[in-house]
């Protein structure tokens, strides 16, 4: 059955739904108010990753905190939450840097901790402000400060090997090269469409074949929250899709020939089964020609599309274009990403004041 994009989009929700709805049934009763009062400014990606940093806060209350060892997680109230102090806030820091759930043993780093911290103190200061605790002790506790993490990109030459390793998988191996033979027109043009655009890759698996239109040389995008945009891309990057496309077209056709009752799959990056590609399946592809061309860089989807903001930035040097085009709603987190990017102000800002005429 063809698959359009608010399909896409609706079946992965449903998805995160029911996951969602198997997490919280395993946490206080009184989480599941404090879903419904964010549910208006969160998407339910979030609220899911929510409900699993909540799990692992009450879970370590019943593990490591001796006023609550032993207490089943559902069973907690909201006054309980009056006795969680700064000090056991501080322990749960601390207790995340290894531990263990369901028998799974976990690693948070410095990021993950902060981002779980955080989904603790919004749950702390909902219910203060709804007058349902005595106190707010988590806002007592600042967020702990983050290290600039390495930029990581890709070289103007590493760009041009990427592309035409995807090209030619000259150094594949020979198993790979069998698969290889039928997917290098997508796979080329999915790496092309990375790099040429800055898309995020949920927004590049929920494509369809329809939200392309090659009169303006732009497609369609469903952004973070739901919302829908125009973005455009160059004539190379229109080459490769259209190479691709008309393949795909051929494939359909030969397909109906045989079968009568075949339908295209509408979206636009397919498997080998002809389903969507997963973002799984694309996070391999990238790194399956990443490593070749640069073994020692861990290339992500991710990493490709702040490749193409840095060589935005480079051409425009307006930090406000960067952030509309990828989708940034402060600039501030165009920055935080592309801290390269201050660089090249403070390089060009050193020669702006003249001492001596």
């Amino acid at each position: 059955m063809p698959q359009n994009a608010s399909d896409y989009y609706a079946q992965r929700d449903e998805m995160n739904y029911k996951r969602f709805q198997g997490v919280l049934g395993g946490l206080p009763e009184f989480c599941e108010e404090f879903f419904l009062g964010i549910k208006q400014h969160t998407s339910m990606l979030t609220r899911l990753n929510y409900a699993y940093d909540l799990k692992a806060f009450f879970t370590f209350l019943t593990v490591a905190v001796r006023e609550f060892k032993g207490r089943a997680v559902t069973d907690f109230k909201i006054a309980d939450l009056n006795a969680v102090t700064v000090t056991h806030l501080e322990k749960y820091l601390e207790y995340l840097e290894f531990y263990e759930i369901n028998g799974k043993k976990l690693s948070c780093g410095e990021r993950a901790r902060s981002r779980k911290l955080a989904c603790v103190k919004t749950m702390c200061k909902y219910f203060f402000n709804k007058e349902k605790l005595a106190a707010d002790h988590s806002s007592k506790l600042k967020l702990p400060k983050l290290h600039d993490k390495e930029i990581i990109r890709l070289e103007v030459d590493e760009i041009a090997r990427l592309l035409n390793e995807a090209e030619s998988g000259a150094a594949l191996s020979d198993t790979q090269k069998v698969y290889h033979r039928k997917t290098k027109k997508r796979d080329l043009a999915m790496l092309t469409l990375f790099l040429g655009t800055g898309i995020r890759i949920s927004e590049c698996v929920g494509l369809n074949v329809d939200d392309i239109d090659f009169q303006i040389n732009g497609f369609r995008v469903t952004r973070k929250g739901g919302s829908k945009v125009i973005l455009y891309f160059s004539d190379e990057v229109a080459a490769c899709l259209k190479e691709y496309l008309d393949g795909r077209a051929q494939s359909d056709g030969e397909r109906k020939a045989k079968n009568p009752k075949y339908t295209r799959n509408d979206a636009l990056f397919l498997s080998l089964q002809e389903k969507r590609m997963s973002v799984r399946a694309v996070q391999e592809l990238v790194k399956k020609y990443a490593r070749i061309i640069s073994p020692l860089k861990k290339i992500t989807p991710h990493k490709l599309r702040s490749t193409y903001g840095t060589a935005l930035y480079k051409e425009t040097h307006d930090i406000y274009v960067v952030a509309d085009v990828l989708g940034h709603k402060d600039v501030n987190t165009t920055k935080k990403h592309y801290a390269a990017l201050s660089d090249d102000v403070r390089r060009a800002a050193a020669n702006k004041v003249k001492l001596r005429d």
